[in-house]
């Protein structure tokens, strides 16, 4: 019984950034730090998030009879730990960590103690 793997599909990580907030890409070809962006959307499961102005690719469609072809620029994602979430405070990159505040549990900023809406 011991050797047997666990195959049940794992739960979605709890994740320290989400949709809406303000981030600085710290790796990567997108690596700016002047730079704050916006996460649009994010994958728990895959550990991604898009953001808005990078990892940009190019789609090219084909003609169709109803429409003609295209290239469209689309946003793909990118790797959560290669984003850092911006201090509301000081507008610098900081580490996120939670605490329970009233009975709930809410992001704050490492830097400055700030909570993070």
């Amino acid at each position: 019984m011991a050797n047997q793997k666990n195959t049940s599909k794992r739960h979605a990580p709890k994740l320290k950034i989400k949709a809406g907030d303000q981030v600085v890409v710290i790796a990567g070809e997108y690596k700016d730090l002047e730079d704050v962006r916006t996460v649009e959307t994010v994958f728990p499961t895959e550990n991604r998030a898009i953001v808005s102005g990078v990892n940009v690719r190019k789609k090219h469609r084909k003609a169709t009879q109803d429409a003609a072809g295209s290239i469209d620029e689309i946003l793909t994602p990118i790797h959560i730990s290669n984003l850092m979430v911006v201090d509301p405070k000081s507008n610098e990159p900081t580490r996120v960590g939670r605490k329970e505040v009233d009975g709930k549990l809410v992001r704050y900023s490492k830097k400055s103690g700030e909570i993070i809406k």
